[in-house]
Order: C-alpha cells, then sequence, then structure tokens
C-alpha cells in the first residue's frame, strides 16, 4: 500500500512539475471546423488585421502562426496549428502563453477563473464566430475529375496578393471588355483567370485575366492586353459561391482532396466566372467553376 501511495506521490509530483516549469504553454485550446486548414489560416489572417495591437508571422511549420496581443500590461502569445483530419474537417490548436505571468497563470488556472483564461476564452470565441460566418457566406461542391476548356483569348498578366485579385479583375474588366467591343472583337464565353504561379508562403499569385474570343488573323494591339491559346487540360473540379474575393477557399478544399485521394497537382488554379460582381446582388448565388490541373 505504502508504495502505491509513493508512486501515485510521484506521479503528481511529475504532473506538476511539468505543468509548471516545462509545459510550453500556459493554456490549450481545441476545436474542430468543417473546412480546411488554409480556409482557417486565411480567415485568420483577415480577422487578425482587423485587430488591434496585433500581430501575426508566418511559421516554418506548415499551417502553424504566432499571432500576439497586448492587454494592459501583458503581452499574450497564441500559436496557431491547423491539423486536417479529413479532406473538410480541421482540428485547430491554440497554444497560448503569458511571459510575463506565466508561472502565476499555471498555478490558478486550474482553480480560479483569471482574467487570462477569461480573455484567453473570449478571443478565441471571437474568431470561431468570425470563421463561421465567413463559412455562411461562401459554398464549395467538389465536383472530382474534370477537363478545363482550350480557348483563345486575350488577357492581361497581372501579379497581386490573393485576396488583391478580385479587385484587379474589377479594374481591368471595363479595359479589356470595352477595348475589345470597340474593336469588333467577337467573345466566346466567360471570363476566366488562369493562376501561373501561386506562393503560399506569401499569398502571392501571378495569373492571367482572360476573355475567351474567337480567334483571326488580326487583331487589335494595345499596350497592356495580350492574346493566346489556352490548351485543356485535366483537373480537379470545384464549384464555387460567394464573393470572388475569398475563391481561393476552393484552391484549399481542391489542394485537400488531392492530398487525400493521393492525386498529384499542379497549384496553378483556375477560375471561370459565371457572375458579374459589378451587378451586385446575392454573393451565395455568384458562381465560379474552380479546376486544379493534375499533373500528367
Amino acid at each position: 500500500m505504502k508504495k502505491v501511495v509513493l508512486f501515485i506521490g510521484f506521479i503528481i509530483a511529475g504532473f506538476v512539475f511539468w505543468s509548471l516549469c516545462i509545459k510550453p504553454y500556459d493554456y490549450l485550446v481545441s476545436f474542430n471546423v468543417k473546412t480546411t486548414p488554409g480556409t482557417i489560416n486565411q480567415s485568420l489572417k483577415l480577422w487578425n488585421s482587423g485587430l488591434k495591437d496585433a500581430t501575426i508571422e508566418f511559421e516554418k511549420e506548415a499551417n502553424t502562426f504566432k499571432h500576439q496581443r497586448t492587454f494592459n500590461d501583458s503581452l499574450h502569445t497564441y500559436k496557431w496549428q491547423s491539423n486536417p483530419i479529413n479532406d473538410s474537417i480541421t482540428n485547430v490548436k491554440i497554444f497560448i502563453t503569458d511571459p510575463k505571468n506565466g508561472f502565476k497563470n499555471r498555478i490558478l488556472n486550474p482553480f480560479f477563473n483569471t482574467d487570462f483564461e477569461r480573455r484567453t476564452k473570449k478571443t478565441v470565441l471571437l474568431f470561431i464566430d468570425h470563421i463561421n460566418k465567413h463559412l455562411k457566406e461562401i459554398k464549395i461542391t467538389l465536383k472530382g475529375e474534370s477537363e478545363t476548356k482550350s480557348v483563345y483569348c486575350a488577357y492581361v498578366p497581372l501579379k497581386s496578393l490573393q485576396v488583391e485579385k478580385a479587385k484587379n479583375m474589377m479594374q481591368y474588366y471595363s479595359l479589356i471588355n470595352g477595348f475589345l467591343a470597340k474593336n469588333n472583337v467577337v467573345f466566346n464565353g466567360t471570363p476566366f483567370l488562369q493562376v501561373t504561379n501561386w506562393n503560399q508562403q506569401t499569398d502571392s499569385i501571378s495569373y492571367h485575366f482572360c476573355f475567351p474570343i474567337t480567334k483571326k488573323d488580326s487583331l487589335p494591339e494595345h499596350q497592356k492586353i495580350k492574346y493566346k491559346q489556352y490548351t485543356s487540360v485535366k483537373a480537379l473540379k470545384a464549384v464555387y459561391n460567394g464573393n470572388y474575393i475569398t475563391s481561393d477557399r476552393a484552391w484549399y478544399a481542391l489542394d485537400a482532396y488531392a492530398k487525400t485521394n493521393n492525386i498529384k497537382i499542379n497549384k496553378t488554379p483556375l477560375e471561370v466566372f459565371y457572375s458579374n460582381p459589378n451587378f451586385g446582388g446575392d454573393e451565395l448565388q455568384w458562381k465560379a467553376e474552380i479546376f486544379m490541373p493534375i499533373k500528367e
């Protein structure tokens, strides 16, 4: 009996020592969200940009962020890890530390509802509300393997952050459409966007904003507008409904689907637009087909 008591005491002492002196965080929150790590990460960056006294930095590990907030004289650090459970559900773990008051928090948190714990819960709940609201504003339907159409097009080459692509498309829509119409060029389909390079570390993309046209021997020249043949490719397909600013959420969904099904892809998505944002209306009725090319 004495040995059992000593063993239990040893275990308790070890746990207390680990909790107070070794554990690399003061508080841990974990929850699941029905979306992809990419959507979590993009939403976290957008949410963070609207907070006062907040910074965020991308760490070397995939889907890991360090997010800091200042409360009075304390700096709280949140380390976010987004790990896929499957291609549609993500587990989010948040490791929170307060370097200035960490030891005190670790002693009091198990027994009292501290200011640190209340602030942590409030911050996390605000983000959960933010991501849930965002997910109600978009819809992504995976369609499996498909094929893009081969078309000739007029296009403008652009570079920007992912979040700026819709603004750039609206800026150049009138330029391309007006120039082609003025010169009696025949349209042959709806506008599309072809990503030629996607840097996921910096959320930056290079892309062509394209208008399908009927090819002819002589086409009008313009300083910014170019012409090319886009060749059909096999691809994974999704249908996206929502504001085109966040249509990249479908890129992450297709990427997750490819990983789950061991499909090798080129991360150069193609977006075909069927709605004109200039007309407004219910954004959930806006439609785009999103394709992720499959490696041959």
